[in-house]
């Protein structure tokens, strides 16, 4: 993927904290591989573990702990982890818990040649991978502006964005190709892509800061530190609670299965397209930012995003074409993707060095109980109200969501540059 040249300007004499050289092209090229590796190989193990978990359970409940077993020690353990990427390097940190995540792929590689037919010992590597996930979720979003200038940090954050959906749409096909060739090799496959993105993660430079002591605060307190941070910044808690009610309400996605067997009358392979529309409409408008980043208005721009999100929303719930719905989901994915970036970047520009970790995995607790807690408010009104009231019903709720946080959160919606976080 081809480097912009904005990544490579220099900061302002009042802003360096390292020499500009140490912002190398080669460290943004070897983290946008490491992301692409790890995600492809987490699509891939989502996809095997699914499959043989259901076939040893033959029981929907069992795919629905394989979800918990991950969920329950990521939401135990991200908040502390921000803590610790503050404290240490969040490269090491990073590249451990990629290690650990190659491991979970051994195990799930022993327990398959082992032929364990007991689903347990399964959910006890998804809890030790879950916990992992737990550490790089803040390592990784807290490392981006550390290797780019802050002038070349939108189209970064683009860049990223756009390599992550990629892994998205391509992960889960190459997932079922490896599949056929068994298990073995879906999770030897995950193994080697985890291990490489850690071996990559460890050799990245760019610039580091000097972590001093923070006195007699316990690590309580230092997690506290960094919620009430979020807090105290309405850009910033406007930014993150946004995305997690227009998420929460809007997306609609767990429903799928049931708008292709059931409304469409597509079958698996239409369920496949309609899965993959968000992630391409979303790299499509990604790699359009990493190209052309939004330069003014950013506030207004960013709630604009929401509104046509949730009118997309309103629209897949009503559609009865294949075409329209995949487009209104194409759509759906690509403003999502627009609120994402300036979210990413408004948070990136607020927050200074020594708190990155810690509001880093409040975002990710964020964007966790959105995604999570979203599938299960969109099935539970649909069991209410049925499939199509509860995907329209989100989508309002999603556009009077937008309209209160304009009046909430009057710096979020006035805010010009992307900068500007740094002082709002």
């Amino acid at each position: 993927m081809p480097l912009d040249d904005g990544l490579l300007v220099t900061l302002p004499v009042g802003m360096m904290d390292s020499p500009p050289a140490l912002y190398r092209p080669r460290d943004f090229s070897v983290f946008l591989s490491t992301r692409f590796l790890a995600t492809v190989a987490m699509q891939i193990q989502s996809v095997a573990v699914g499959w043989q978990i259901y076939d040893i359970a033959h029981s929907p409940l069992a795919l629905g702990l394989v979800g918990l077993c991950q969920f329950v020690p990521m939401f135990l353990l991200t908040l502390p982890a921000g803590d610790i990427v503050d404290r240490h390097d969040q490269r090491r940190v990073f590249a451990i818990s990629l290690i650990v995540e190659a491991a979970c792929g051994v195990l799930f590689l022993g327990l398959t040649i082992a032929h364990v037919t007991l689903a347990w010992p399964f959910y006890a590597v998804l809890i030790l991978f879950g916990a992992a996930r737990g550490f790089s979720g803040p390592s990784s979003q807290s490392l981006l502006p550390f290797l780019v200038p802050p002038e070349g940090l939108p189209r970064a954050i683009a860049w990223s964005s756009s390599t992550f959906q990629v892994a998205v749409i391509a992960g889960p096909a190459v997932g079922g190709l490896l599949y056929v060739l068994g298990p073995t090799a879906a999770y030897a496959a995950c193994a080697v892509c985890f291990l490489g993105a850690g071996i990559g993660v460890a050799t990245l430079g760019g610039r580091r800061i000097v972590r001093t002591g923070q006195g007699d605060m316990s690590a309580v307190e230092r997690v506290s530190e960094g919620v009430h941070f979020v807090r105290r910044r309405p850009v910033v808690l406007g930014a993150m609670s946004l995305d997690l009610f227009a998420v929460l309400l809007g997306g609609a996605s767990a429903l799928l299965p049931a708008f292709a067997r059931d409304i469409l009358h597509v079958g698996p392979v239409g369920l496949g397209l309609l899965r993959s529309a968000p992630a391409v409409g979303a790299a499509v408008v990604a790699i359009a930012l990493g190209r052309h980043p939004i330069a003014r208005g950013t506030g207004w721009k960013m709630f604009l995003a929401v509104a046509i999100f949730g009118a997309a929303t309103i629209v897949f719930g009503l559609s009865r074409n294949f075409y329209l719905t995949l487009v209104s989901l194409a759509i759906l994915g690509g403003s999502d993707m627009v609120s994402v970036f300036v979210r990413t970047a408004l948070i990136q520009y607020a927050t200074p060095d020594p708190m990155r970790g810690r509001v880093s995995a409040v975002s990710m607790l964020f964007i966790g109980a959105s995604n999570e807690l979203g599938g299960f408010e969109s099935g539970i009104t649909a069991a209410w109200f049925g499939t199509v009231p509860a995907v329209v019903v989100g989508g309002i709720g999603t556009l009077i969501v937008v309209a209160l946080w304009m009046w909430m959160f009057p710096p979020l919606r006035k805010i010009d540059r992307l900068r500007d976080a740094e002082t709002v």
